[in-house]
């Protein structure tokens, strides 16, 4: 059974985010704000067969950056029916995933059901043997993969890779202020899921922008993605509203004007390779 993480993760967090460096005033006004970037809304994804050799009964993937098909980092969507349950298989990458709607059951093939909600970020070691399951009328996750391609094997090709498998239920995700951020309940929230929060190491991480949000994302890396989990987004003055599945991002030092509705919300996880900061307006 896996292991379900609570807030004993939370000095974990702190000191993970305690190394991100603000980014002065000066420095923010010599970034420019639409340096080359991408932004790919939900609406516009392309669907494919995520398993073809399962026909009808496939999910379906939308590739939201690189190519799942080849040896390159990946992030995709995966989108499953009601009731959807795969039968045992590996991968032979491992992935991190984190649930956007409808609820998602991925775990060993003997585990009582455990249900992940929106907003709950889990892991699945390369060759381990596990099942898939979903239900609620519209299941979709973002998946991604550090190198690819992405491949569903039989069980007969199952390996130990020395990695350990995680489960973090949506309500079980610890949320702290920025470094240098003063508490504040309506503020800018974050929380962190792996890896470490500095320049030259990748991790990922989720931001909570609080209802009618206005301000910019710094990104002091050399890569930024960004996929929106919960709410409505815009980015800059891009007219298309980036609803959750929605993603943007960058290579290089970059600015992204960012800002949520009135009213709602805006839950936004991001992987890179640096550090990064979240201003407000």
């Amino acid at each position: 059974m896996r292991t379900l993480l609570s807030l004993a993760l939370a000095s974990v967090v702190t000191a993970a985010c305690a190394s991100q460096q603000s980014a002065s005033d000066n420095t923010a006004t010599k970034l420019s704000a639409e340096p080359g970037f991408e932004v790919v809304a939900v609406s516009e994804v392309k669907w494919q067969q995520l398993n073809p050799a399962r026909g009808d009964k496939s999910p379906q993937a939308g590739t939201l950056w690189g190519d799942r098909k080849a040896e390159v980092p990946t992030g995709f969507l995966a989108k499953f029916v009601d009731g959807f349950s795969s039968p045992p298989h590996i991968h032979n990458a491992t992935y991190r995933a984190v649930v956007i709607s409808g609820g998602i059951h991925n775990d060993d093939p003997d585990a009582a059901d455990m249900w992940m909600p929106a907003g709950s970020f889990w892991t699945q070691p390369k060759g381990e043997v596990h099942i898939t399951a979903a239900r609620g009328n519209n299941n979709v996750a973002l998946v991604e993969i550090d190198k690819g391609p992405y491949l569903v094997l039989p069980t007969t090709e199952a390996f130990d890779s020395g990695e350990r498998p995680v489960n973090v239920d949506a309500s079980n995700i610890v949320w702290v202020d920025p470094p240098g951020v003063s508490s504040s309940a309506n503020g800018v929230k974050l929380a962190y899921l792996w890896g470490k929060l500095d320049d030259g190491q990748s991790n990922g991480t989720f931001i909570k922008l609080p209802a009618g949000f206005s301000g910019k994302i710094h990104s002091h890396g050399s890569v930024f993605r960004a996929v929106v989990i919960k709410g409505q987004a815009r980015r800059g003055t891009d007219d298309r509203t980036l609803d959750p599945g929605s993603y943007f991002g960058s290579e290089g030092e970059t600015v992204h004007p960012i800002s949520s509705k009135e009213g709602e919300e805006v839950i936004i996880y991001v992987r890179t390779d640096g550090s990064y900061d979240v201003v407000q307006d």
